[in-house]
């Protein structure tokens, strides 16, 4: 087992390629270490150098709301009247803080999605 840092696009590959060669071996054992270190240094790797970045806090709650079978009346009655909800998935009004609160509390989404900000039209 031989372990370098990650510090270069070369090495990055060199890494993926051993990764897939050992994927599949047991905890406990040379191979099962080798795969826990190389893991490891894969994601410290590609989070420094391909960072995801936040999505956009209306992209978040559509998103969310697909996922949860929602519909705007749904979305209504967490926020208050549906033609404020309308205004807000159309980006024409801004999140209050108090919609954000109650939106991240009712559809799981974090806080530090849902502040950023956004231009509205």
């Amino acid at each position: 087992m031989e372990i370098k840092p990650i510090k270069n696009e070369k090495d990055y590959q060199e890494a993926l390629n051993r990764l897939e060669l050992i994927f599949d071996s047991k905890k406990g054992n040379e191979n099962g270490d080798e795969l826990e270190i190389l893991s490891i240094l894969i994601d410290k790797y590609e989070n420094e150098n391909f960072p995801i970045g936040m999505p956009d806090p209306i992209e978040a709650i559509k998103f969310r709301m697909e996922q949860m079978g929602m519909k705007q009346k749904d979305l209504a009655e967490i926020v208050g009247f549906k033609s404020r909800v309308s205004e807000i998935l159309n980006k024409k009004r801004k999140l209050t803080l108090e919609m954000i609160r109650k939106i991240s509390f009712s559809l799981h989404i974090p806080t530090e999605v849902l502040v950023q900000e956004y231009i509205v039209e």
